[in-house]
């Protein structure tokens, strides 16, 4: 009898002794995780690389509710690009919201974004004719905006790097309308736009390479 009564007493010393292993081992998992939460590096801020933005600044916010998943973006350039007798000025934004796939602000993450392209394509030599050569310029405003998926990894820690692939999704026009005046001269053109690289029919390549400081 005292033989069971010792049984069941070492099993029920075993059975708290276990009991208090887990609740420590859950309550020192707790604060590790708390612990690591603290180090979210929440603000970062960057130069971006690539197209379409071709160089520019980039800024994120890590959000502290929803376990850090999300971070509201900006991205800004503005960059000249001559082509031929064409000069092309452009000035990019996009802003949006980075889902991090962990909870540590960094490492793998899809994007969902809006872009505006301001173009400003300056068409030159556009007047002549056989007796009377009369050369002129026009300005002409092109705006394009896209629907930009991304997906892309950042680097952790206070420098980081980060990549970016995806595609912007909009109609991007092949032609442009317009007027020109040179020496009291009116004409209507059809000019076609030039080709860009980046530019497609149906959107724009999206691919960045960047790096900067988080805190």
């Amino acid at each position: 009898m005292k033989t069971i009564r010792l049984k069941y007493t070492t099993l029920l010393f075993a059975f708290l002794f276990a009991i208090t292993l887990g609740a420590q081992s859950n309550s020192e998992k707790q604060n590790l995780e708390d612990t690591d939460s603290l180090k979210v590096k929440r603000i970062a801020l960057g130069i971006k690389l690539g197209i379409p933005n071709i160089a520019g600044g980039s800024a994120e916010i890590v959000m502290p509710i929803l376990n850090n998943h999300f971070a509201p973006f900006v991205d800004y350039s503005s960059f000249n690009l001559p082509l031929e007798d064409i000069e092309t000025n452009f000035s990019f934004i996009e802003y949006g919201v980075k889902y991090y796939f962990n909870k540590k602000g960094h490492g793998f993450f899809a994007s969902l974004g809006q872009s505006k392209l301001d173009t400003d394509i300056t068409f030159n030599d556009l007047f002549s004719n056989d007796t009377v050569s009369t050369y002129g310029s026009a300005k002409v405003p092109l705006e394009l905006n896209t629907t930009n998926l991304k997906l892309g990894i950042k680097t952790g820690g206070s420098f980081f790097f980060r990549f970016e692939i995806g595609y912007g999704f909009g109609d991007i026009p092949s032609e442009l309308e317009f007027d020109a005046t040179a020496n009291e001269i009116s004409k209507s053109f059809i000019k076609k736009i030039p080709e860009i690289p980046i530019l497609g029919s149906g959107g724009i390549p999206v691919a960045n390479f960047g790096f900067g400081l988080a805190f």
